[in-house]
């Protein structure tokens, strides 16, 4: 595998980066991943609560990406069709884990028992924890919510684009947010944004360990030819 010079390439556009891997740079498919880790991470957290697993999701989607990469066509942005084969991968195993549990919430009784939770993290706020509160209550919303949320308030994606990454119509992601945020209590909601930039990092050496672990499988399917 090639060594990356990344003097004047981190600036490159998305469709451009795409297009020099395409023509055979692989060693460019580093920047996509370094610039979109924190995202897939998050989603894929937001979906899974579970780090490991996130960090199984990401890889595989580099990897579907890498090898569908032909088959980007630039209808919609390359991060949003990336977000969509991390979304997907994350809702499979989801439904593999816990098929008996519906992916969509449609039941009232979740909203109630959401609402009727005794943690108080108005005052653990106070206690100097609001970060971590504030990921505990984005971690306890329905998934369905807690996706939509993570991807609006937390990575700030617009509406068109979250609606296109997780298959749904603009005005399902209003509802889902609205119904996500009056989950989170007012003095929780209204301080949140200090720290939401914050929540769910993915730090370095986990995204220097999931792009090398990318570039290994890249370089044995590379070996063995591409099914």
């Amino acid at each position: 595998m090639e060594v990356l010079d990344r003097a004047g390439c981190d600036t490159l556009p998305d469709e451009v980066v795409v297009e020099r891997v395409r023509g055979g740079e692989t060693a460019l498919y580093e920047i996509l991943m370094r610039r979109y880790n924190q995202r897939l991470y998050r989603v894929a957290f937001s979906i899974l609560r579970d780090r490991s697993e996130a960090e199984d999701v990401m890889q595989e989607a580099y990897v579907r990406a890498w090898r569908y990469l032909d088959q980007f066509a630039g209808r919609a942005k390359f991060a949003t069709w990336l977000t969509k084969i991390a979304v997907y991968e994350a809702l499979a195993r989801l439904r593999r884990r816990v098929p008996q549990e519906s992916i969509d919430l449609t039941a009232d009784e979740k909203l109630e028992t959401m609402q009727t939770r005794d943690d108080n993290p108005e005052q653990q706020a106070w206690d100097g924890e609001l970060k971590q509160v504030l990921e505990q209550a984005i971690e306890a919303l329905p998934v369905s919510y807690r996706s939509v949320l993570v991807m609006r308030l937390v990575e700030g994606l617009n509406v068109a684009d979250t609606a296109a990454c997780l298959d749904l119509s603009e005005e399902a992601v209003k509802t889902r947010l609205h119904r996500a945020r009056a989950l989170l209590r007012q003095d929780l909601e209204q301080r949140a944004g200090i720290v939401a930039a914050q929540t769910f990092p993915f730090h370095l050496s986990r995204c220097n360990a999931v792009v090398g672990s990318v570039f290994q499988r890249i370089a044995e399917i590379e070996r063995h030819g591409a099914q």
